[in-house]
């Protein structure tokens, strides 16, 4: 199994960046997926999630309205557009995949596979 995740850069305050996570070795539609990042001395925390159907997305609070988590099946790929970027979105973004339920929890210890993270500076 291999995540992929790309996309991460250095930005100015209110630029957009699109994160991408390649999926491969599973069942891509047969997963929850998930967006976590870490900022340096933070514990990892919740971004966004999509069902394994596409049906459902959960948001952390503190990116409603600016970031928006979306999949696509016949490329295997997860995405998070990240819009409105302000100096505290800066960490490392990982791609996560689950088993269903997973990104209703928003859990790190739910997710049984994991990307290898792109970091997102964002300058004031």
């Amino acid at each position: 199994v291999q995540l992929q995740a790309s996309g991460g850069g250095l930005v100015q305050a209110g630029d957009s960046l699109r994160l991408s996570c390649a999926v491969a070795g599973l069942t891509f539609g047969a997963y929850d997926m998930g967006w976590f990042r870490q900022a340096p001395g933070k514990e990892r925390e919740f971004v966004s999630s999509i069902t394994w159907s596409g049906g459902t997305i959960y948001t952390a609070d503190f990116v409603k309205g600016r970031f928006t988590i979306s999949r696509d099946g016949g490329k295997n790929m997860l995405y998070l557009q990240m819009n409105s970027l302000k100096s505290e979105d800066t960490a490392v973004y990982y791609c996560a995949a689950g088993r269903p339920g997973s990104a209703a929890s928003g859990r790190p210890s739910l997710y049984d596979y994991w990307g290898q993270g792109t970091q997102v500076t964002v300058s004031s």
